[in-house]
């Protein structure tokens, strides 16, 4: 089942060119949508998970470790400032990105922020197969994620297009989106 819900009370903005980010927690498939909505709107897709790595020359869980969450944070508000130039393109952001006061700002004045959603038991589900998020390790993955859709779904709200998916294969979430942004 998908279901398309605007979290604005006015119609879902149509898409004007602006890169278009994707925010939502962990598991819910920013990147894998996010790849087949570039694909099929003929742009560059970028994950910024990808870019901080690469900036870093870390893994984001070795980043965490030796840093710290806020060097991270603030790493990541840089590689995603970078990557909204202005040219069209899909970005993915990791889980946290949209929670950051001054990441959020940016991504809402500069580009389309689309808000990808589903239930904390389906995203348990996803996240189980991979061991490389850092605010998982050790620990119970739905009560994680039940306690973080607790604290970030009604900041994740504040983005203007919200797409709720339930065990709907990845391109049903893609045509979901291409529908609400009105291509």
């Amino acid at each position: 089942m998908l279901q398309i819900q605007d979290s604005l009370p006015h119609p879902a903005p149509r898409w004007t060119g602006r890169p278009i980010v994707l925010v939502g927690l962990m598991g819910v498939g920013k990147s894998t949508v996010g790849r087949r909505l570039a694909q099929r709107m003929k742009l560059d897709f970028v994950d910024a998970d990808n870019e901080i790595e690469h900036a870093a020359g870390m893994t984001i869980a070795e980043i965490f470790e030796r840093f710290g969450e806020d060097h991270f944070r603030d790493g990541e508000r840089r590689v995603i400032a970078r990557l909204i130039d202005g040219s069209p393109k899909v970005i993915a952001t990791g889980g946290g990105a949209f929670m950051q006061p001054e990441t959020r700002e940016l991504i809402l004045g500069q580009a389309l922020a689309i808000w990808l959603d589903a239930s904390p038991a389906v995203l348990a589900e996803r996240v189980r197969r991979r061991d490389t998020r850092p605010l998982l390790r050790g620990k119970d993955p739905q009560k994680v994620l039940t306690e973080l859709a607790r604290v970030r779904n009604p900041v994740y709200a504040l983005a203007p297009i919200h797409i709720v998916s339930q065990h709907a294969p990845h391109d049903a979430t893609v045509s979901a989106i291409l529908k609400a942004i009105g291509q």
